[in-house]
Parts: C-alpha cells; sequence; structure tokens
C-alpha cells in the first residue's frame, strides 16, 4: 500500500549530532527541508556547532534544534510537532569501558525507542518512522551464517546468537528493533521502516563523530594493528549511502518493512591493502592475517572488548549479507567500496586524527 508524505512539512531527526545523522541532515537541508534535530544538550557546542556550519552549507533548507533525552518519556514531543517523518538515528554508542551493559547500552536503546515511538503515537501528524537499526540485529557472530539455511543473511533473519555478556552491544539493537515493531504493530497510523547497515565507513562531517569504523580506520593506519591483523571479515557499507537510503526509506509511497544495507564483505587486511595502495609506506598498515589462537590469547591486550568467544565464533569466518530487497525497492546504489575507504583515511588525515 502507497502513502503520501507530504515533503513541505519538516522533518524529524533523532540524534542530530551523530555520524550518520549529519549525512542525512545535510542532504535534507540541500534538498530544502525544514530538519528538526535532537541533541540532548544544545548549549553544547562541541556537538551543536557542527550542525550550525552544516546549516551554513545548505542555505535552501532550515534547522531546528530541540532538547531531548533518549531516557526522558515526552522529550521529543515538542520536536515532533507538525513533522509526518521521524528518522530516529539516536541510540547509544558504546562498545568497550562499561561494567554495566545493561544500564550503558542496552536500556537506553530500548527505553529510547519506546520513547520516540510513543511521542510518535501522540503526535498525530506522524504518518512514518524510519529507523537506523544495524545488521547486529539479524546476526550476532560471523559463524551465525552456518546454521541458517541460505548462504546469506536476509530481512528473514534474526540476532539469536548475543546476549547481555556476548556481545551486548548487537543485543541493544536487537532488542530495539524488536520494541519498534512491538509498538508499531499495536498501532495503524503510521508505517514503520528500518534501515540495517553494515558496518558504516565514510568521511565524517565533524572530527568528534564516534563510529567502530573510526576506531577501525585509525587501528589500520596508527600501527594499532602492524604487523599483523585479524582474520576478520566485515561488511561494509558507505555512510553517504547510509543516509540515502534513510531518505528514500523516509520519503518512497511503498517503503515499508527490513532493510540489509551493505556493499560487500572485505578483512581488515583487504581494507589496509587498499589504503596502502593510495598512501604507500608512509603509514603503518597490517601486513599479514594473525593466527586465530594469537588472536585469541592476546587480542584482549589491544582491545579489551576482543574476548575468546568472540575471536572463536567470528575471526577466520566467512560473513555474506544480501541486499537486493534495498536495491530493488528503495532503488539504492553504492559507491565503490575503495573510495568509501580512501574518503574516509583522507578526511581523518585532514582532521588530525592520523598522522603519518
Amino acid at each position: 500500500m502507497e502513502q503520501t508524505i507530504d515533503k513541505t512539512k519538516p522533518v524529524l531527526v533523532t540524534g542530530a549530532s551523530g555520524y550518520i545523522a549529519n549525512w542525512i541532515i545535510l542532504d535534507l537541508l540541500q534538498a530544502g527541508y525544514t530538519v528538526h534535530g535532537t541533541v540532548r544538550d544544545p548549549d553544547n557546542q562541541r556537538s551543536v556547532g557542527p550542525l550550525h556550519k552544516l546549516a551554513a552549507r545548505a542555505p535552501q533548507g532550515r534547522l531546528q534544534l530541540f532538547r531531548a533525552d533518549l531516557l526522558e518519556p515526552g522529550s521529543f514531543d515538542a520536536a515532533m510537532e507538525g513533522c509526518e517523518v521521524v528518522l530516529h538515528t539516536a541510540s547509544p554508542f558504546v562498545i568497550r569501558g562499561f561494567d554495566d551493559a545493561e544500564a550503558a547500552l542496552i536500556r537506553p536503546a530500548v527505553e529510547g525507542t519506546r520513547n520516540v515511538l510513543e511521542a510518535a503515537n501522540r503526535v498525530a501528524s506522524v504518518q512514518r518512522v524510519v529507523l537506523t537499526s544495524s545488521v547486529a540485529a539479524i546476526y550476532g557472530d560471523n559463524a551465525d551464517l552456518q546454521e541458517i539455511p541460505r548462504d546469506c543473511f536476509t530481512e528473514e533473519d534474526w540476532n539469536f546468537s548475543s546476549g547481555v555478556y556476548h556481545q551486548p552491544y548487537s543485543y541493544s539493537k536487537l532488542l530495539a528493533e524488536k520494541e519498534a515493531w512491538k509498538i508499531h504493530d499495536a498501532q495503524s497510523r503510521w508505517r514503520l521502516v528500518c534501515i540495517n547497515p553494515s558496518m558504516v565507513c565514510g568521511p565524517a562531517l565533524t572530527p568528534f563523530s564516534q563510529s567502530t569504523s573510526i576506531d577501525t580506520l585509525r587501528s589500520l593506519g596508527t600501527g594499532k594493528m602492524w604487523p599483523g591483523a585479524p582474520e576478520l571479515r566485515m561488511a561494509w557499507v558507505d555512510v553517504r549511502d547510509v543516509a540515502q537510503a534513510h531518505l528514500e526509506a523516509a520519503f518512497r509511497p511503498d517503503a515499508n518493512g527490513r532493510h540489509i544495507v551493505s556493499n560487500g564483505e572485505l578483512s581488515f587486511l583487504q581494507v589496509a591493502q587498499i589504503l596502502k595502495r593510495h598512501y604507500g609506506s608512509g603509514y603503518r598498515f597490517p601486513v599479514f592475517e594473525l593466527p586465530k589462537f594469537v588472536v585469541k590469547w592476546f587480542g584482549w591486550m589491544l582491545d579489551s572488548s576482543v574476548k575468546p568467544k568472540f575471536v572463536e565464533r567470528n575471526v577466520g569466518h566467512a560473513i555474506c549479507f544480501d541486499n537486493s530487497r534495498g536495491r530493488k525497492r528503495l532503488g539504492l546504489e553504492y559507491r565503490p567500496l575503495e573510495q568509501t575507504f580512501v574518503d574516509h583515511f583522507q578526511q581523518m588525515i585532514d582532521d588530525g586524527l592520523i598522522r603519518a
């Protein structure tokens, strides 16, 4: 069933200061939309300063910022008023350095989703909600691929292997998306569309952006993975393509359901080889893959989140995602991953995040 969205109405983007949200907002502003963006603290110039710069780059649109907190019921209502489309990108990003996964990740993700969607139930103008989920809601470990009846993960799959103590970030994404579908299915006014990106890479619009991919590229370029990298295959996608997927999900009349947004699988070593072709020997890129037992027993020394169970179920295992649904239903096309990695690495050099 087709659903027409009024493009003259403001569009809400939650978590406006985030890595993906920055690109969504820039695209909307350049297309002439009025954007309502939520941030936890509108007085924090480190967060909102880059947003004002985005607005200056795209004067054909208009940006208005609102204070909202994922754990504060009712705090999204004012920002949502008058909006037909809500792009819910806000979610906690913490993968290490916490003692209580329930408090640091799971509760904010689930309650935040609940608070935003309950606001959508209260605000009569809302017709569509686009949720930034993740392939982490579809799978937990690479080894899970061996336990499904297909060669690649699809939108039909759900993560069955993550939990509070194993892959808690993935578990938070799973529970948040399931909560979203539960709330959606209990009403009939607004439609839910989910974007499930893989590892998001590509240039950030602010040097303060946080993501796993930013940490990964920094590790590849600063010698943290020299001379050897884990034999870990990841699925990757450009942040600019993810932003476009959100806009297609927001405004295509027939958009609905889940959409894997991913552009292929590469190992850390393959990514390093791409970067080495462009940047030569000025950076200490890894040159070989470490034996699995080395990663299993010593990986925690480089990254406290690398547990033996994670290594056992991910290192040395293939990974594959079927992105045909997004290509067909959202019209998605992907820029080459080589361009993604080079653009991202160059942005990090330009911002002083990586030095030769």
